[in-house]
């Protein structure tokens, strides 16, 4: 992603739904010296997250604002570039803020964005969900509604990028490996990044036993290397 925005010194780069933030801080080095990354999240916790952790890294041009994709509050055509991993897929209206991404940047700005591929392509995202479901612990995903796989589809990703005016767009799948040294250690890490996480806490310790002992069994024939796949997009404003 980072490689397609061809970043240059002196440039002012927006991250959306940062998050902590770790896409735009590997980013941000790259538009030094006279550059500035804007890291920006819609949530106030996460603008506290980020900021601790730019601290950290001891990060000196980085600006953190509280940013609502879908209507950034930004003059039009003031932001070179404009980066954001798994957030357009989760807005309400994606559509809304690839328009509002296409306003703020200046002609010939770069937008690159990475959304999750099909699910069938991703079982390091489908296979824990499913057993959930199954399970009645969370409901079944909207399939007509944001959610990890809202912009699966290559197809409707162009179309969306080319009717908020983008040109030169391109859309690539990458093949990705999730692996762990162990069931355990990938089952927590799940459980404290994903929003089900809470529904098998809460769960009756049985069942959550039970729970996790069928995702492993279902996960075994990847022996903890589960494929999945990103697409990753870029275009001209």
């Amino acid at each position: 992603m980072i490689d397609k925005l061809a970043l240059q010194p002196g440039q002012r780069l927006l991250e959306l739904a940062a998050g902590p933030g770790e896409t735009g801080f590997l980013a941000a080095e790259l538009v030094l010296p006279g550059g500035t990354l804007i890291c920006s999240d819609q949530s106030d916790a996460m603008i506290e997250v980020a900021r601790a952790r730019a601290a950290e890294l001891g990060l000196t041009n980085v600006e953190f604002r509280v940013i609502n994709a879908e209507s950034i509050a930004l003059p039009v055509a003031s932001i070179d570039a404009v980066l954001c991993r798994f957030g357009y897929m989760l807005m309400v209206d994606p559509a809304a803020a690839l328009f509002e991404t296409r306003r703020v940047l200046s002609p010939g700005g770069r937008v690159a964005l990475a959304v999750w591929a099909s699910a069938e392509e991703n079982p390091c995202l489908t296979v824990a969900s499913r057993v959930l479901v199954e399970h009645g612990l969370i409901e079944p995903p909207d399939p007509d509604g944001p959610g990890v796989f809202a912009l699966a589809d290559p197809v409707r990703l162009t179309a969306l990028l080319d009717e908020a005016g983008f040109t030169d767009i391109t859309v690539e799948p990458i093949d990705i490996v999730q692996a762990a040294p162990s069931f355990e250690f990938w089952w927590e890490m799940l459980l404290a990044l994903s929003p089900s996480g809470a529904a098998v806490r809460a769960a009756d310790p049985a069942v959550a036993k039970e729970v996790a002992g069928e995702v492993e069994q279902r996960l075994d024939r990847y022996r903890l290397a589960i494929p999945g796949r990103v697409l990753v997009a870029s275009a001209e404003a």
